[in-house]
């Protein structure tokens, strides 16, 4: 399911910015993007998005800067660092017998001599903040999840109220392939120019009753009316049902195939034909709910 959320928390000089934004997959997805400084907090923030989305693919910028208020970030010098850095080059520049001082513009440009508030915060002081700035974006996120599920839903719900119809129909009709069978059979006999058997007929009588026996769709029905009651009780829970409706979308494929393999009647193939097509629909849009 897509949504897309924003969190902030300013503290002890800092300002943190969560933002977070989904998108339909058919499994669990996290992407994280942090800065340098909070790399160690990539599993609880993981383990926070896991609590609240249950599916699909979420992406997770976090973003540190100074708070408001601030003009600039503070800057400190790390004397020592950079003495050891004057010692290392100096001593380099005698065993490649280079000519010429180690200056100040080389020892600024060396990696952390120069650090700001940003470079010196530690990740365990941010988590609180993170942790705030994380769970407002995801109350917006999934507050956002839950208005396209209320459409979801509702879509879902008239695919299933038009399949609900064709199996009506489909069960109306069966009782009525077993008369129209003999009434067939009876014809073809007499057009192959032999006497019509009387209703009576032994062979006759057996032809149809292996006929209703074998085309008999009355289990495959109930089982269908079954998934269709199990859907509308993943719409009455608060818990993610995605994975569900994605296996009763499977066993109403099962259903539906096995009633047109063994219903032998055109107007139950037609109502078939129906229920394929919006079940296909239904699994497409199953692929979008968490």
């Amino acid at each position: 399911m897509t949504g897309h959320g924003r969190g902030e928390c300013a503290r002890d000089g800092f300002k943190i910015t969560v933002e977070l934004s989904s998108v339909n997959r058919k499994q669990t997805e996290i992407s994280t993007n942090l800065p340098r400084e909070m790399e160690m907090l990539e599993a609880p923030i993981r383990e926070t998005v896991h609590q609240h989305v249950a599916r699909g693919r979420v992406t997770v910028r976090v973003a540190l800067h100074s708070a408001a208020g601030r003009a600039t970030a503070r800057m400190h010098l790390n004397a020592d660092l950079a003495k050891a850095y004057a010692r290392e080059l100096s001593k380099l520049a005698k065993e490649l017998k280079l000519t010429g001082p180690v200056t100040l513009d080389h020892l600024v440009r060396a990696p952390g001599v120069f650090q700001t508030d940003e470079d010196l915060a530690e990740a365990e002081t941010l988590w609180p903040a993170v942790e705030k700035a994380l769970k407002q974006s995801l109350v917006a996120l999934v507050k956002m999840r839950e208005r396209e599920g209320a459409h979801l839903s509702e879509d879902l719900t008239a695919r299933v109220n038009t399949m609900r119809d064709a199996v009506g129909r489909v069960e109306k009709q069966a009782p009525e392939s077993a008369a129209r069978y003999r009434n067939n059979l009876i014809e073809r006999i007499k057009s192959a120019g032999l006497p019509a058997p009387a209703h009576d007929d032994e062979r006759l009588l057996k032809e149809i009753v292996f006929f209703a026996d074998r085309s008999d769709i009355t289990e495959e029905v109930t089982r269908l009316k079954s998934h269709f009651k199990q859907f509308a009780d993943c719409l009455k829970t608060k818990e993610p049902v995605g994975r569900t409706l994605d296996f009763l979308a499977q066993e109403m494929n099962r259903e539906i195939n096995t009633i047109g393999s063994k219903a032998n009647d055109a107007v139950i193939a037609r109502e078939v034909v129906t229920l394929k097509t919006e079940l296909e629909r239904f699994r497409e849009q199953v692929q979008n709910v968490e």
